[in-house]
């Protein structure tokens, strides 16, 4: 059983959503990783929301550039915390996406992080699953002690 589920809109938005698990991986988190398109495959797309929490998954990370209905058609049909990555296209410089994921209407929540930011989504992802889980709250706290001490550590 895996712990998050990664999906993103195209395998395209890998090169961005890869930041997740590599984070993931540090922190020794279980994942998986899937291409599901709110556009091209949304039957697919709807059947994995629904499935999500029946198949282990307690944080859903989903990236989606453009009209960027993945996040929020997820968050549609499953309880489970989703975490909206939008990914930057060349047209919009990725406000378009931003904005289609941020905007969901009161009683569908999308947690939101910058654009093209997938370790920042990975790292909420984290704090989420600390709440019950001592060992990786630990390790977060290790990991924000030394962003500390690598910030002070800069010289200008």
């Amino acid at each position: 059983m895996k712990d998050i589920a990664i999906v993103m809109g195209s395998d395209s938005d890998y090169e961005i959503m890869q930041a997740a698990t590599h984070i993931l991986e540090e922190f020794g988190v279980s994942f998986h990783k899937q291409v599901l398109s709110a556009h091209r495959t949304p039957e697919d797309m709807i059947e994995f929301g629904k499935n999500a929490r029946n198949d282990g998954f307690k944080v859903i990370i989903a990236g989606a550039g453009g009209a960027a209905h993945l996040p929020g058609m997820l968050a549609s049909v499953t309880t489970l915390p989703v975490i909206g990555v939008p990914i930057k296209l060349k047209a919009l410089g990725g406000l378009d996406s931003l904005m289609s994921i941020v905007q969901m209407p009161g009683g569908v929540p999308v947690a939101t992080v910058a654009i093209n930011n997938a370790k920042n989504a990975a790292i909420l992802a984290v704090e989420i699953l600390s709440l019950l889980n001592n060992e990786l709250a630990d390790k977060l706290l290790n990991y924000k002690n030394e962003l500390k001490e690598f910030s002070r550590a800069k010289q200008i």
